[in-house]
Parts: C-alpha cells; sequence; structure tokens
C-alpha cells in the first residue's frame, strides 16, 4: 500500500495552492495596481479562479482513482471526521467560488477576459443578480480564508503534535 499520495494528485495539491495565493492576491493587492492595468489584475483573478474550479473537479476524479493513503499512526475516529469535514469544505469553496465569480461575469453583459480571450456574456446585465452573486463570492471568499487556515494548521498539528504522516503524504520529493 502506498504511504503517500500520487505524484499527479501532489502536483495538483500544490499547483492549486499557488493558483489560491495569485487570486487572493490579485484581489487584496488590486487597489495599488494602477488603473490603467486593472483589467490584467482582473484577467488574472478571474483565469486562476477557472484554472482553480478545472483543477478541482480533476483532484476529485482522480481521488477516485486514487484513494487516500493511511495515516500512520491510525487518528481516533473523531479527528479522521473533522479532516473529511474540512476536505469537504475545501472541495466545496474551490468549486462553488469559481462558479459564482464565472457566473457575476457572465451576467454583467459586457466585455471580460480570461486567459487572455474574450469570454461570453449575457446579452443584457442583470445588475441586482451581478450584485447577489458577487456578494456571495465575496464571503465565501473571505470564509476561506479560516477553511484554508484551518486546514493548514490541522496539517502542521498532525505533523508537530501527533507525529503522523498526514502531512508528509502530500509533500513533493522522492518517494520513501
Amino acid at each position: 500500500m502506498r504511504s503517500r499520495y500520487t505524484t499527479l494528485q501532489i502536483s495538483l495539491h500544490w499547483l492549486v495552492v499557488l493558483l489560491v495565493i495569485v487570486a487572493y492576491a490579485t484581489m487584496e493587492l488590486r487597489g495599488y495596481a494602477p488603473r490603467n492595468l486593472r483589467w490584467l489584475v482582473n484577467m488574472t483573478h478571474v483565469s486562476c479562479g477557472i484554472t482553480i474550479l478545472v483543477l478541482t473537479v480533476t483532484r476529485l476524479l482522480v481521488r477516485l482513482k486514487y484513494p487516500a493513503p493511511p495515516i500512520v499512526p491510525k487518528p481516533r475516529g473523531m479527528v479522521t471526521g473533522m479532516s473529511h469535514l474540512g476536505h469537504l469544505a475545501i472541495y466545496l469553496v474551490f468549486i462553488v467560488l469559481p462558479v459564482l465569480g464565472f457566473l457575476s461575469m457572465y451576467f454583467r453583459g459586457g466585455n471580460w477576459l480570461a486567459f487572455g480571450l474574450p469570454m461570453p456574456s449575457a446579452s443584457e446585465g442583470d445588475e441586482d443578480l451581478v450584485e447577489m452573486l458577487a456578494s456571495y463570492h465575496v464571503l465565501i471568499a473571505n470564509i476561506s480564508y479560516f477553511v484554508v487556515g484551518i486546514h493548514a494548521a490541522a496539517a502542521l498539528l498532525h505533523h508537530y503534535l501527533w507525529k503522523d504522516n498526514t502531512l508528509l503524504r502530500m509533500m513533493p520529493g522522492k518517494r520513501q
């Protein structure tokens, strides 16, 4: 039995981490960008979001084929249950956030770009719908800071306090 995730799973995980950092940074720092470059900041954010959605769905499909390697030593049932709940929250966040973002851009009704390409939009904008979708997008994005933070803290807790292999299973590097 494997003691680590597959190279594909590890690569997808860390690529999503990188894209999440870029997506969050573009929104948190967009006010510092010159006005003539805001379109680039927004396009980068949207492109990262779409990529995160695709990679998250891919991760779920890969997970069906390659289940998680066992944690050694085996944690208590409550810890395992909390882990499953946390992973469910992460997967939901990184599916729902991009979908809400995409829909809010679509229903604006104007021109917008992802990956440098023009994206489809509604023939007429719906400001009320866009405002609602965008507010949910922002709310879930803010909640996701805590979800991701708890996920990272739990990995460190497993590694340093409980001294199991949870963190090592997802670290890049040589196979053991």
